[in-house]
């Protein structure tokens, strides 16, 4: 292949997980080649929760290990620092990663309990955390180590598709990623790939998600679309760009991916990228959709700014935690959600009953006179633009939900987790219980 262009490969799972994995690295001159000095492995999964569907598939990730561990790997550390509401430990217990690991002696590395180092992010022109340990093993001693993205085939609410370019997010500490998760996030996505980019990007597509990512189990027939592939290269852009395409997208229509590409950082066009197995693609092809199906209580008000209310903040942050709760756990309706900039006064003066405010700008514009009003408990805000713990916090309380019920893990266990990712220095932010 030429500078020019790159290759992207389909690999058919119907026939067994540990066939299409190796029919992928193989393509490219297999495991061996692609170790590095230290022969360590470092696999960044997508493990955003614990909800079903959301998450990269654990036998994958075995068979994954199994490969390289096949092809001489001396160690395989398998990492993730999971969505905010959560903390990493859980979701590797509740997820299955925690027993594959165990089983193939793979070492689990909860990224919220490293420490964090500041790096800036030219685009957005802004500091975050990213884990002390991706610094040290993926960006200074990156050329010993072989770093290898693990997303799921995914729509996005707030980024069109989440697959390896996205799943770098989780690199990040939480609390760097509330800051700027609005119109802006898609450049913070390129930046964060300017910095560190995977050395191979192998897709999880047994499963697509259509209506964002993360379907409900009541709407599971709606949102889950069987895939059976596997998809990868050593270009995450041209794999992405291709996992895009399957699934229905432009690659220029998908934001992050547009200003990935004009880093100049792998190749963006898909006329550019010899897909191996086309007609698999051909034939496997979707047009899914990254709009969430809305279906929230008959009975919730929701009034969005007119000026400002971005999907990729406190709007699609909220209305998907809204579904979650209101179809997978029970939780009612009969109050009202206020989000984003230029709402009517009129409207807000209007309004009775309980509220929950959604980010700083409905907070900023709303929030003194509407407490002064209508009492401090009758309204629970989520400052920032997606501090997703304090939506998780405020939606449970309005819907009637407590947060432990949300948890896939019973709560004994769930509780000595905590304790344990607690004293190991875990900086999540996670839901108050009390």
């Amino acid at each position: 292949m030429d500078n020019d262009r790159t290759e992207v490969i389909l690999a058919d799972a119907k026939g067994g997980i540990a066939g299409g994995v190796r029919e992928v690295f193989r393509h490219f001159g297999g495991g061996e080649q692609l170790l590095r000095a230290s022969r360590d492995v470092y696999v960044k999964v997508n493990g955003v929760g614990c909800e079903a569907n959301v998450y990269t598939d654990p036998e994958v990730l075995r068979e994954t290990i199994l490969y390289f561990q096949q092809c001489g790997a001396r160690t395989v550390y398998v990492m993730e620092n999971c969505t905010q509401a959560n903390f990493t430990r859980l979701v590797f217990k509740a997820t299955g990663y925690l027993r594959v690991c165990r089983e193939t002696g793979a070492v689990p590395v909860y990224l919220d309990e490293t420490p964090g180092v500041p790096i800036f992010l030219a685009g957005i022109e802004a500091f975050v955390d990213i884990s002390r340990f991706v610094f040290e093993r993926l960006i200074e001693h990156g050329e010993e180590n072989l770093y290898l993205s693990l997303p799921k085939l995914k729509t996005h609410s707030m980024s069109q598709v989440t697959l390896s370019i996205k799943n770098q997010f989780g690199l990040v500490h939480q609390k760097s990623r509330i800051a700027d998760h609005n119109y802006r996030i898609h450049q913070k996505f390129a930046d964060i790939y300017r910095v560190l980019r995977p050395d191979f990007a192998l897709i999880d597509g047994l499963n697509a998600t259509t209506h964002g990512h993360y379907p409900t189990i009541y709407n599971k027939d709606k949102c889950v679309v069987p895939m059976n592939l596997l998809i990868g290269g050593p270009d995450p852009l041209a794999v992405d760009v291709v996992g895009a395409a399957l699934m229905g997208f432009q690659p220029e229509d998908v934001r992050h991916l547009e200003r990935s590409r004009a880093t100049g950082i792998g190749i963006g066009e898909l006329a550019r990228i010899d897909i191996i197995n086309q007609p698999l693609f051909e034939e496997r092809k979707k047009h899914l959709t990254c709009e969430l199906l809305d279906d929230y209580p008959p009975d919730l008000a929701i009034v969005r700014g007119t000026t400002r209310c971005c999907k990729e903040g406190c709007r699609r942050n909220t209305e998907s935690v809204v579904e979650m709760i209101y179809r997978d756990h029970g939780g009612s309706g009969g109050f009202t959600i206020l989000m984003g900039k230029g709402i009517d006064r009129a409207a807000v003066e209007n309004i009775s009953g309980r509220v929950h405010i959604a980010g700083s700008c409905a907070i900023e514009d709303h929030g003194v006179a509407l407490e002064a009003r209508l009492g401090r408990r009758n309204v629970t805000m989520s400052p920032g633009c997606n501090d997703l713990a304090m939506t998780v916090y405020g939606l449970c309380k309005q819907m009637g939900v407590h947060p432990l019920r949300i948890s896939k893990v019973n709560p004994i266990q769930s509780a000595a987790l905590l304790l344990r990712a607690r004293l190991k220095g875990s900086s999540a932010n996670i839901v108050p219980l009390i």
